[in-house]
């Protein structure tokens, strides 16, 4: 390769998204790219001339490693929304302008569905204008919701971190629940899709009950239903612990936490800010039943939680990465790289490519049938589809006992 390479991450942090920044340098170094770029800020950076070359802040194989082990987005993030091709050429001639300038064949594009919606509108403007570059994207998102590929890099990671916290939410609850009847409810990420919560039950074991109910997005919420079942299980248990996606509605469609507080915000693609369901849950439990509640939010602590992550997470991201480049520089275009499933038993899983059109702005959800009849859990395939994803660790590098992460200082040359 003749030409240097760019690369940006977009949307929610991971705890593995640096992981295939990692593999995207490394293999564009591999294969002699004349520079390699990072975007500062993704898209929304690049186009205020914000860009760093790599080469003078990612040098030894020890500094790939603890890219490896870094959660967050090493070049920063961002949400922002590129306007439909007819909308606004001017935008993509500022953006084709700076590629040029940079002498740049292959851009590469870290994120989930709204920065495959960029690779997608890049990939055609390019080619409607005549433009050589290459737009490749790698898969990110800890919603897992991309379209085509098995699963994305992030989910198993953010799924272990679940599985562990919930786990031990509810040992802290049993603990308690002596004289008084607890209720806990927990609140994880998915707006429409329920994979993140799904992976509550993996706290499910010999040692641990899990949880007692879970509910998806994917399935209509009842709350008067919701407040009988919790009613009936402490006729039997003094703790009742309850997993909740943060985008749980009522059958009207209705988000259950609007019921309780409506921010109003929203974001550049249109996404309302989900908060506040757990909340609402348990004052509502605690005022027809007259038990303690809880109300936990695991928030952001879900998504970069580096100190649990998945070995196999972080490896499948790396490859990914990897090839993502090798893609480009073999002349794909409008593409994203996909993750196939080749067995369960042992676990395989390989990297492809697959035409971006047909997973930009599609969502994937959990099937129906993975989901109880009455809404209230996970089915075992669910749990067998999500197991192997969640295997081994990578353990951190420690610095006085605090994994050390690669930070970009841009005083550094």
């Amino acid at each position: 390769m003749e030409g240097s390479i760019i690369v940006g991450q977009s949307g929610g942090p991971t705890a593995v998204i640096n992981s295939s920044l990692a593999g995207v340098v490394k293999t564009a170094k591999d294969r002699g790219a004349k520079k390699i770029y990072g975007m500062l800020h993704g898209i929304q950076g690049f186009l205020d001339g914000k860009y760093v070359d790599l080469s003078d802040y990612i040098q030894t194989e020890l500094d790939v490693e603890i890219l490896k082990r870094t959660p967050s987005a090493y070049l920063g993030s961002c949400r922002y929304k590129l306007p439909e091709i007819h909308e606004n050429t001017e935008i993509y001639e500022q953006i084709f302008a700076l590629l040029e300038k940079l002498d740049v064949e292959c851009f590469i594009y870290i994120g989930g569905n709204d920065s495959m919606d960029t690779i997608r509108k890049l990939s055609d403007y390019a080619i409607i204008k005549g433009y050589p570059q290459k737009f490749v994207g790698v898969p990110k998102t800890i919603d897992n919701d991309l379209a085509i590929t098995d699963h994305t890099p992030g989910y198993g990671s953010a799924a272990k971190y679940i599985g562990t916290a919930t786990k031990e939410v509810i040992r802290d609850a049993i603990g308690l629940a002596y004289d008084k009847d607890i209720v806990t409810i927990i609140e994880i990420m998915g707006r429409n899709a329920g994979w993140l919560t799904g992976a509550a039950a993996l706290a499910k074991g010999e040692d641990c009950p899990g949880p007692d109910l879970i509910y998806l997005p994917e399935a209509s919420f009842d709350i008067q239903k919701f407040t009988k079942k919790v009613k009936d299980l402490l006729k039997k248990q003094k703790s009742v612990v309850v997993a909740v996606s943060e985008g749980i509605k009522t059958k009207d469609g209705k988000y259950v936490c609007e019921l309780g507080n409506d921010n109003g915000y929203v974001d550049a693609f249109g996404h309302k800010q989900l908060t506040g369901t757990a909340t609402f849950l348990a004052n509502t439990i605690q005022a027809e039943l007259g038990c303690k509640t809880r109300a936990i939010e695991f928030s952001t602590l879900q998504r970069s939680a580096a100190h649990l992550a998945s070995r196999t997470d972080i490896n499948e991201a790396f490859a990914a990465g990897g090839a993502a480049v090798k893609a480009a520089f073999e002349g794909d275009n409008g593409k994203m790289i996909i993750l196939k499933r080749v067995s369960d038993d042992p676990y395989q899983c390989t990297t492809d490519v697959y035409d971006v059109h047909k997973i930009s702005n599609v969502e994937k959800l959990v099937p129906k049938e993975w989901i109880t009849q009455d809404g209230t859990y996970v089915s075992d395939e669910f749990i067998s589809y999500i197991e192997p994803l969640i295997q081994a660790e990578l353990i951190p590098l420690p610095v006085e006992g605090i994994p050390r992460h690669l930070v970009l200082d841009l005083t550094k040359k």
